[in-house]
């Protein structure tokens, strides 16, 4: 008897434990539309005091909108093109995925992936795992609680891989309407998505189309990516560099503050076109790159241009050299300066592009009061121009400068304000207002007291004769063809 009695108690409790897992299980409302593997990867806060792996030199944003101390240009209100988003809590944020490859090998067709909750991804690969999708429909609509997370390590991304994975689609479509949820965006050494064929939406504020981070990789062909919420650049790079390859393609941005490319890495554009609307084309904060080969490329404001590249004391981007080089395709600067330049160094390199600024300004070098020290913080400009027909002036305010070289047959039709200027023996200036060059270097030009290959129109050109790199003009006042004469200042 005593022993019948202990054996219903036991099945008893049995029976009890078991009604409480099925009820719990009941409840669990929440479960993704697909999900394979397991990761919680937990990243720490924005504004810990730890800076994170490939970090450059320098603070982080100081405000919700990334924009660096300072009023900085744009289109209309005081936000940055494109910035990442500043520190927004203290709390941990959570890498999760609607659909998860955690260390495997996936391959699907024709599969629908949606994630609507804050902070998801509908993909999340990581732990060197391999995603390889056909005809995805890829959708998200849930917002980040962290614009820092979600431009360094990828939160609430539609497409997210880390952690040296990598990420494959060929067709399909990738559609996010939330704040923060970039489209597709890899983010550390070793990290790839490739992207062929398909379309990409974003069209929540801080949402990009594509965005590499910390050292990752994405390589676009016949990607088309429109953009329409504010500070969200179809292409990007952000913190700790990245490097973005594109193929083909119409890209197109129409929010404010989303200028075309935004690069605090290396972007490369082949035979693309990239069209900005009410902002600036294109964006190289630090020591970063743009490399456009056959691409037409448009957009421009009138404060910071078509093109900017300058430093920003965000930490996004290690501080050194812009680089700006276009071969072929057209450039159309609807705005401002066709490149404007402040508080870094930049070079500029054309060759075979049909440039256009509407603004009759090409090069601008100049300090503001938004970035760096006041009276230290003008730009530096190394302009070379190969094979080039271009109108437009060089301006350089007294704290900065432009060395500008026109090779290979090049013509520069404009004015030049506080600029040194090369000519070879194939190139000209043709002189369209009263201009003042720190030094002239043209040893083919100049016969006698007639310089044969700067076309004075009539107007003034003086140089300073107290430069060396003047030695060889004598401090002589020289005759330009078609009258107007070169002088000592």
């Amino acid at each position: 008897m005593t022993k019948k009695r202990i054996f219903s108690a036991s099945i008893l409790l049995m029976l009890l434990i078991a009604a409480l897992v099925g009820s719990a299980a009941a409840t669990d409302t929440t479960s993704p539309v697909k999900t394979t593997g397991v990761a919680d990867t937990t990243i720490a806060p924005s504004n810990s005091s730890m800076a994170p792996s490939g970090t450059p030199p320098g603070a982080p944003p100081d405000n919700i909108s990334g924009t660096p101390p300072g009023n900085p240009p744009g289109s209309t209100g005081d936000g940055m093109m494109g910035q990442p988003g500043g520190s927004t809590g203290t709390a941990d944020y959570t890498l999760s995925g609607a659909f998860t490859v955690d260390n495997q090998t996936i391959a699907e067709s024709n599969g629908t992936y949606t994630a609507s909750t804050t902070n998801q991804s509908a993909i999340y690969v990581t732990n060197n795992g391999n995603l390889t999708l056909t005809n995805a429909t890829i959708l998200t609509s849930g917002n980040t609680s962290s614009s820092d997370a979600s431009s360094f390590y990828g939160l609430n991304g539609a497409v997210l891989a880390n952690n040296g994975s990598t990420v494959t689609i060929t067709g399909g479509n990738i559609t996010t309407t939330g704040s923060g949820a970039n489209g597709a965006i890899p983010t550390g050494n070793g990290t790839t998505i490739n992207l062929f064929g398909i379309n990409i939406t974003a069209s929540g504020d801080g949402g990009h189309g594509v965005m590499a981070t910390l050292g990752a990789a994405l390589n676009l062909v016949d990607v088309n990516i429109s953009t329409t919420g504010s500070h969200g650049a179809p292409l990007a790079t952000d913190r700790g560099s990245g490097t973005v390859n594109v193929t083909r393609g119409t890209i197109n941005s129409s929010g404010t503050d989303s200028p075309g490319i935004y690069s605090t890495g290396v972007i490369n554009v082949t035979d693309a076109t990239i069209i900005s609307n009410g902002t600036e084309a294109g964006v190289i904060e630090g020591f970063n790159s743009i490399n456009l080969k056959n691409t037409t490329l448009s957009g421009g404001v009138e404060k910071t241009g078509g093109i900017m590249v300058y430093q920003s004391a965000s930490g996004d981007a290690a501080t050194g050299t812009g680089n700006v080089t276009i071969n072929g395709g057209t450039y159309t600067a609807t705005a401002g300066p066709a490149f404007y330049v402040t508080n870094t160094d930049a070079n500029i390199n054309l060759t075979g592009v049909n440039v256009t600024a509407a603004s009759g300004t090409l090069v601008k070098a100049a300090g503001g009061s938004q970035w760096g020290t006041n009276g230290t913080n003008g730009g530096i400009v190394n302009f070379t121009a190969d094979g080039e027909t271009l109108n437009g002036s060089l301006v350089a305010d007294n704290i900065s400068s432009i060395a500008a070289t026109l090779t290979n047959g090049s013509t520069l039709n404009g004015a030049i304000t506080n600029a040194s200027l090369t000519l070879n023996s194939t190139s000209t200036w043709s002189v369209t207002g009263n201009s003042t060059l720190t030094a002239l270097t043209d040893s083919s030009g100049i016969s006698g007291n007639v310089i044969t290959n700067i076309i004075g129109n009539g107007f003034t050109v003086t140089y300073d004769k107290n430069l060396t790199q003047n030695s060889t003009l004598d401090g002589k006042t020289y005759t330009l063809t078609n009258g107007g004469n070169l002088t000592p200042a």
